[in-house]
C-alpha cells in the first residue's frame, strides 16, 4: 500500500486544500510571504552572475527562483488555493520595492554605496517592474494549474506541469517587459534568444532538482489527519 501523502487522491476542502493531511503550525502565510521575498531578492542579485551549465550560459538566479514554485505548490497542497493567493498578494509590493533597491545597490554585481538610492534609475526600475509583473502572473498560473492537477497521478504531474507553464509565462513576461526596446542595445536585440535559454535552463534545473524536492518536502511536512484509502482486494 502506498502511504505517501502525494499519492492520496482525497477530496478538496473548503479552501481547496486536501483534508487528508495538514501542514505544521509554523507553515503559515506570513512565513511563506517572507520566504518568497527572500527568494526573489536573492534571484535578482544572482541573475547578475553568469554560469555555464552543460555548455549553456545561464545565471545563478536559475538555481534559486524555481524555489518559489516549490513553495507555492506546497502551499496549495497543504493550505489551499486561497492561502496561496494571499501569499502572492502580500509579496507583490514588498518584492517590487526590494527588487529595485537590491538591483540599484548591487548594479553589475558590485555594491555601489547607499548614495546610489538617491538617484532614480529608470533602467533598473523597468527590470523591477518586469519582475513584479512576471511573478504575479506566473504564480497565479502556477496555483491554478497545480490546484487542477494535484489529485491526479503520478505524483509529479501537478508540480511538473505547474512549473513548466508558470515558468514559461514568468520568463516571457519578464524579458518582454524588461528588455523590449530597452535602452540596453544588446538586450533589446537579443532578449528573445536569451529568454529561451533562460527558460530552458530553469526548466531543466526545476524538473531535475526542484520537482523531486517538492516530494521530499511534502513527505516531511505533511501530517496525516485521515488514514490513506484502502485498496479493494
Amino acid at each position: 500500500m502506498n502511504t505517501h501523502p502525494s499519492s492520496w487522491p482525497g477530496t478538496p476542502g473548503r479552501d481547496g486544500g486536501d483534508p487528508a493531511f495538514a501542514a505544521p503550525d509554523w507553515f503559515s502565510v506570513p512565513l511563506l510571504a517572507a520566504l518568497h521575498v527572500a527568494i526573489i531578492v536573492a534571484s535578482n542579485y544572482l541573475v547578475q552572475w553568469p554560469v555555464e551549465l552543460f555548455g549553456v550560459l545561464t545565471t545563478w538566479g536559475a538555481f534559486t527562483f524555481p524555489l518559489v514554485f516549490v513553495a507555492t505548490d506546497l502551499t496549495v497542497r497543504l493550505l489551499g488555493r486561497r492561502a496561496a493567493r494571499r501569499v502572492v498578494a502580500r509579496v507583490m509590493l514588498p518584492a517590487l520595492v526590494a527588487s529595485y533597491i537590491v538591483s540599484v545597490l548591487f548594479h553589475e554585481g558590485r555594491f555601489g554605496g547607499w548614495q546610489a538610492l538617491g538617484q532614480f534609475n529608470g533602467f533598473v526600475a523597468r527590470i523591477a517592474l518586469a519582475s513584479f509583473v512576471a511573478y504575479v502572473a506566473g504564480q497565479l498560473l502556477d496555483i491554478a494549474v497545480f490546484a487542477r492537477l494535484r489529485r491526479r497521478r503520478p505524483w509529479w504531474l501537478a508540480p511538473a506541469a505547474s512549473m513548466v507553464l508558470g515558468s514559461a509565462l514568468d520568463t516571457a513576461l519578464f524579458f518582454s517587459v524588461a528588455f523590449h526596446r530597452s535602452s540596453d542595445a544588446f538586450m533589446a536585440e537579443h532578449w528573445v534568444a536569451i529568454a529561451w535559454v533562460d527558460y530552458a535552463a530553469k526548466l531543466a534545473i526545476g524538473l531535475l532538482a526542484f520537482v523531486p524536492l517538492y516530494r521530499v518536502l511534502l513527505e516531511q511536512l505533511a501530517r496525516p489527519l485521515l488514514p490513506p484509502p484502502r485498496r479493494m482486494a
